[in-house]
């Protein structure tokens, strides 16, 4: 992992932290970014021995304020960007965690960062957070599944609403419609995360990714089905525990 350049990886005590490490750039997403990302969330999800994961942003001003747009507008040709994106489904990865993953967010919030943050299973903000999709406003969609993710989270209304508008959202205004979970003084933030992680991790792990299980995959099933998903992990549970 000490290959990194623009993210910094670490691990203790069943906690895997994940930083963007951009911050004279405001933690933009660039290609090296996503190659780096791919890296680390493929060892976490092969490493038995990390129960929950942190992702935050280095730096004063943003968690991640977008996409490096002088890389990702520029033209490839047609069939490197379809395989560059069949070989590094960065956003896939993120949502093939099994392990919860909590975001710890400050400052700007943009673009590939609220995306990136959707991806995440619980999300913190700082009281000085801002949340945008600049997109439309450049001509293009949200490339990273936020047309998708965004209205599972806030609803269609709100999510067309700051897609459309440009709107940005304070960090009171994201709470209320739920985009994230709790906001705290700045200087509180990642000890709250470390705390909140430091809790999941006394729980059984089996038990934690089977609850994340039922929640992500039920999401997209008729009630009933989701029931039945929950009976089968349930009965999983009680399975491993009579062993």
């Amino acid at each position: 992992m000490s290959a990194f350049e623009v993210i910094i990886y670490e691990k203790q005590d069943g906690i895997a932290y994940i930083t963007l490490n951009r911050p004279k750039a405001l933690n933009a997403y660039n290609i090296r970014m996503r190659d780096e990302l791919y890296e680390a969330l493929g060892a976490i999800k092969d490493d038995p021995d990390v129960r929950v994961v942190i992702l935050k942003g280095a730096g004063e001003k943003a968690f991640c304020a977008g996409a490096d747009l002088t890389e990702f507008l520029t033209a490839p040709s047609p069939v490197f960007a379809r395989q560059a994106r069949f070989e590094r489904d960065i956003w896939g990865r993120f949502l093939s965690i099994e392990q919860p993953v909590i975001a710890a967010l400050h400052g700007y919030v943009l673009g590939s960062g609220i995306e990136m943050a959707l991806c995440c299973d619980i999300r913190l903000a700082s009281d000085d957070a801002q949340f945008g999709l600049p997109e439309p406003g450049l001509g293009i969609i949200p490339a990273a599944g936020g047309s998708q993710t965004l209205p599972r989270v806030i609803g269609r209304a709100a999510a067309l609403d700051m897609l459309l508008s440009g709107r940005w959202l304070t960090a009171p205004e994201a709470l209320k419609l739920k985009l994230v979970n709790r906001i705290l003084p700045r200087a509180a933030l990642y000890p709250e995360a470390i705390k909140l992680a430091e809790k999941i991790k006394s729980y059984s792990p089996a038990a934690v990714s089977a609850i994340k299980q039922a929640v992500t995959r039920g999401l997209d099933m008729t009630l009933s089905e989701g029931l039945e998903l929950e009976k089968r992990l349930g009965r999983g549970l009680t399975a491993d525990t009579k062993l």
